[in-house]
């Protein structure tokens, strides 16, 4: 990866977040953007320009910070139904199984220790958690293929002075593999009442 893309403050910061434990406390640092003038996709510069980020956003600063110490820069979608959104995170290897880095303003869909085998066991890590609180339903369905940014080299994803919406309708598009059968999601049990309430906490 060509370093001389970026400024010598960016490359500092960069440079600064050498684990992936890193990576997560920066983004856990970052305000959350809640878009209220617009709706935003902005490249790992524009967040580090504005200090602050969504949950791709986030994911995506994260992909680069862990591409910068010889990590691939891949993302992961986890798909919800209804009208639930999605969430994205970044991945990371670690003796031979995967973790996650996250951007969420709420006290879950956080990071993951790399502690799971497969993607399916990382993604169904987030499973109970995953709920809408009005009612506590499980709304977790599909999750992605791991997305290498580098795909998107030449379109500037890193360093874009606009948004990178090529990236959020990639992963829109790419095929997703179902975590539940039909029988079981009808069968699904409400989150408890103590854990919408949990899940009412937020960071920003």
């Amino acid at each position: 990866m060509r370093r001389d893309i970026f400024t010598s403050g960016e490359c500092r910061l960069l440079q600064s977040l050498s684990t992936p434990a890193k990576v997560q406390d920066y983004v856990n640092a970052l305000p959350f953007n809640f878009e209220r003038q617009a709706d935003t996709c902005r490249s790992p510069r524009g967040v580090m320009r504005h200090k602050e980020a969504h949950c791709l956003e986030g994911a995506m600063f994260a992909a680069l910070a862990l591409r910068f110490h010889g990590h691939r820069p891949l993302l992961l979608d986890l798909e919800a139904s209804g009208k639930d959104d999605d969430h994205v995170v970044a991945l990371f290897q670690q003796h031979g199984c995967w973790g996650a880095i996250s951007k969420t303003n709420h006290a879950v869909l956080r990071y993951r220790e790399p502690v799971y085998r497969t993607l399916r066991e990382l993604a169904l890590s987030y499973f109970h958690e995953y709920f809408l609180q009005k009612g506590g339903r499980k709304t977790l369905r599909t999750f992605s293929r791991p997305v290498s940014l580098t795909r998107f080299d030449r379109k500037n994803w890193m360093t874009s002075e606009g948004d990178v919406w090529f990236v959020r309708d990639h992963l829109y598009t790419i095929p997703h593999t179902p975590l539940l059968s039909r029988s079981q999601i009808e069968t699904l049990r409400p989150a408890d009442r103590i854990e919408r309430c949990a899940g009412e906490v937020t960071e920003w």
